[in-house]
């Protein structure tokens, strides 16, 4: 009997298809999709004593050696997870790397020990991956931005949020774009970043293509980096300037990388832990722009830094974060920001506070108002 397979990768991803990954750990954590969970056929060790098999003695020398370290309780186990998983999401299917063995063996056992048919995609994650690297350069050709720029600390992100279909690269990034950025989590890898990328970009194709409203970034998104295609034709694209006074940026930076951001690392790794974490990064992202801040500034911000963060430990209070992210504002961020809008002048369509922009965004985009 053949068992089924689907080739119909725009469909598992459109439709957000629960993915059955068994492929190595190592092999997942590399890159993966955002529906995908990893269910391994074999584990980590158990893949590379069969691939020195393989290399050393032969291809059906490892096939028995897999068999052999498969077997029994281990693989009653596996099975028992696969079997928990369709029945926990329905219309699932299942792939390995290529689509060969590991997949047919798994949808074989599935099958015969637990009466469970689920399809395999046919050439596996590789051909999974060479769909969403070919969508993404499309898109990049296709895709028709709006960009919403303006000073660090302006709101750009919340704004964005307010933008039905909006595409918020620091979320699929996991990091919020600035040496401030990083969340008590890591981010994804690179090739798991494009893969979220590819399919949020197919989604919105699919839904029209209509202006795609993002946030202005510059080309690395922490550690991640947009592909270049895309990156330069968000960097031609007609460029709408959010404004607002420094004493709103400093609310809305304190709100994000001073209460969130402490928040999350708390909800993580409990009060004490958490803070202790939070704190030391928040140091550590200042001294690594130490440089180009300059010695004695550096410093300056350091110490007011260190004060912050001991009456915020003893009170709770977050009041003394507000002198340090004003001069950081001000004297660092604001001056790289306007060299660098200078250099964009001729894309700028407009500049305003929230409102205007939104509405301008509604004309342009065909955003509905809002209700009245």
């Amino acid at each position: 009997m053949d068992l089924p397979q689907t080739d119909d990768y725009r469909r598992l991803f459109l439709d957000d298809v629960p993915l059955l990954d068994v492929r190595a750990p190592v092999e997942f954590a590399e890159g993966a999709f955002p529906t995908a969970v990893n269910l391994p056929l074999i584990d980590d060790a158990e893949r590379h004593a069969i691939g020195t098999e393989h290399k050393t003695v032969g291809p059906d020398a490892a096939l028995a050696l897999g068999h052999q370290l498969v077997q029994g309780g281990v693989r009653a186990a596996r099975i028992a997870a696969w079997r928990d998983f369709a029945a926990s999401h329905p219309g699932a299917v299942l792939y390995c790397f290529r689509g060969g063995m590991r997949s047919k063996l798994s949808q074989q056992w599935l099958q015969q020990d637990a009466g469970i048919l689920l399809p395999r995609v046919s050439g596996g994650y590789k051909a999974l991956r060479r769909f969403l690297i070919a969508e993404l350069n499309a898109a990049a050709g296709n895709v028709r931005p709006l960009v919403i720029g303006g000073r660090t600390g302006v709101g750009k992100t919340r704004l964005l949020q307010q933008v039905p279909g909006a595409l918020d690269l620091e979320h699929l990034a996991w990091h919020r774009g600035s040496a401030f950025g990083r969340h008590v989590t890591p981010q994804p890898t690179q090739v798991a970043f494009e893969n979220a990328l590819a399919i949020a970009l197919l989604k919105h194709r699919a839904r029209g293509n209509p202006p795609l409203v993002v946030e202005d970034e510059s080309r690395n998104i922490g550690a991640r980096h947009l592909p270049p295609a895309l990156y330069e034709t968000l960097k031609a694209a007609p460029l709408l300037v959010l404004e607002a006074s420094l004493e709103e940026r400093v609310e809305i930076t304190l709100g994000a990388y001073i209460e969130a951001a402490l928040a999350e690392y708390q909800a993580q790794l409990g009060a004490d832990a958490g803070f202790r974490q939070w704190s030391t990064q928040l140091l550590e992202s200042l001294d690594r722009i130490r440089k180009r801040l300059g010695g004695t500034r550096h410093q300056a911000l350091r110490q007011a830094m260190e004060q912050a963060l001991a009456q915020q430990r003893r009170t709770g209070a977050t009041a003394l974060h507000r002198d340090w992210i004003a001069t950081l504002l001000s004297e660092y961020y604001d001056p790289m920001y306007d060299f660098q809008l200078a250099g964009n002048r001729h894309r700028m369509v407009m500049a305003g506070e929230a409102p205007a922009v939104l509405a301008e965004l509604r004309h342009r985009s065909g955003m509905p108002s809002p209700a009245t």
